[in-house]
Order: structure tokens, then sequence, then C-alpha cells
């Protein structure tokens, strides 16, 4: 079946998918980075810089190992995941960490503080409600986590070659890991 376009309410289920995708990376190498940087009394800099780097490498990782899943070996897979996740995940580190950085208190906290983790989650929720249209938009261009559609389900019964684009465009009810 091909969908030549989605209808704008799968779009957004398409956007929140991705957006929520793109968080689960984000968070597990955003919650690493700074525990570790709280844990190691590391200034603010420091600790939003490996933050923000293992927020990356989580965030592409999610991406690489279904992809090269269907066949497509690592290097491609980097390209796949490159061009499908650094807008999203940059608009994400920008707002998350912004907010950490505002929140009054919240990066000094300390880990057994609840304001440190309270302001993660406020910082978590506030960068995907900013992305999540960022992700509908790029979706709707063909670009961003749309990238990633041809190659959903390809490789399974010994079949590698990646489907036609837009062949499954319902991305809200695949799973990525």
């Amino acid at each position: 079946m091909n969908h030549s376009a989605p209808t704008p309410g799968n779009l957004t289920r398409l956007a929140v998918s991705a957006t929520i995708h793109c968080l689960t990376g984000c968070a597990i190498g955003e919650v690493i980075g700074m525990v570790i940087g709280t844990a190691l009394g590391w200034s603010n800099l420091p600790t939003v810089a490996l933050a923000i780097a293992l927020a990356f490498v989580f965030g592409y990782s999610l991406t690489i190992r279904p992809v090269m899943r269907s066949g497509l070996p690592f290097r491609r897979a980097v390209a796949v995941a490159l061009a499908a996740d650094t807008v999203s995940i940059t608009v994400m580190e920008i707002v998350d960490n912004a907010v950490m950085l505002g929140l009054p208190g919240a990066m000094g906290a300390g880990l057994a503080n609840w304001l440190f983790w309270a302001a993660l989650a406020v910082s978590f929720l506030v960068a995907f409600a900013v992305t999540v249209p960022v992700n509908r938009w790029l979706i709707g261009r063909g670009r961003g986590h749309a990238v990633v559609h041809q190659y959903h389900h390809a490789g399974h019964a010994g079949d590698h070659r990646p489907e036609q684009a837009g062949e499954h465009s319902d991305h809200a009810a695949h799973q990525h890991h």
C-alpha cells in the first residue's frame, strides 16, 4: 500500500512518534552526562557539553541499530541517522539545556536534590513540546525522521532490500527498539 501524503492527523502522529524516539536517545545521553558531570563536581559548561555529546551519541545509536537491521552497512546507516535525527536532536538539546540552565538552582542542586530531577523532567517536556512541530514540518517535507521509513521492516524474512518510500507511513505503530 502506497500512501502519497500523510493526513494532517497522521503527520502529527508521525511527528510525535519521531520526537519520542529522539527524546529517548537524548534523555539517556542527557541523564548520563548530567549525572557524570554533577557527580564529578564539574561546572555547568563541561557538564552540559558532555550531556549534549552523549545525547547525540545515544540519539543516533537508536536510529543506526534498526537501520542496520534492514541490511544497510554501518557507514550508510550512520548517514541515514545523521539525515534523520540531526535537526531534531539539535533543537531538543538547545531547548532542554536552555531550560536546565535557566531554572534557578537546577544545575547546582546535586543529584540527591529533587530540584535537579524536577528541572530535568520539565526541560524534557518543554523540549518535546518545541520539537514536535519541528519534526512535523520536516516529515511533511520528506526530511528528518521521514528518511528512516524506507528502511523499516526491510530485512525481514531474508529480504534485505529497503522498502519503497512511503509504504509504511504509520510510524506510530512501528517500534524502533
